[in-house]
C-alpha cells in the first residue's frame, strides 16, 4: 500500500480491517490528530482542532472534531500520541476511520 509515503509497521498483525494486513481499503480524506482515549478494545478517539474566521465580527473561532477511528494491533496508538487516519468504509455504527501511522 502506498498512500502518501506510509510505510507498513514491522510488526505484524491478523486484524482484518487492518489497512496494511488485512482486506481493508481506505480512500477520501485524511487527517492528523492527536488520540485522546484508547480506552475500547481496537478503537481510539482522534480529536483536532479547527480554526475559521467569522467575518461579521472579524475574529476566530475554534471548533473540536472527534471522531472514532480502528486502532489495528500492528499500530497499537495510546493516549497522547499523534496519528494520521484515513477514511474508509463503515467499520461499525460509529467507526468510519482507521489508524495508518503514528508520528
Amino acid at each position: 500500500m502506498q498512500y502518501k509515503d506510509l510505510v507498513a509497521p514491522e510488526k505484524a498483525c491478523e486484524d482484518k480491517h487492518c489497512p496494511y494486513h488485512g482486506d481493508l481499503r481506505i480512500h477520501g480524506r485524511s487527517f492528523e490528530g492527536v488520540v485522546t482515549s484508547s480506552k475500547v478494545f481496537r478503537t481510539v478517539t482522534v480529536s483536532w482542532e479547527r480554526i475559521r474566521k467569522l467575518e461579521k465580527y472579524e475574529r476566530f473561532i475554534r471548533n473540536k472534531t472527534k471522531v472514532l477511528a480502528h486502532n489495528p494491533d500492528c499500530i497499537n496508538a495510546k493516549l497522547g500520541d499523534k496519528v494520521v487516519i484515513y477514511e474508509t468504509r463503515p467499520i461499525s455504527r460509529w467507526k468510519r476511520f482507521v489508524v495508518v501511522a503514528k508520528e
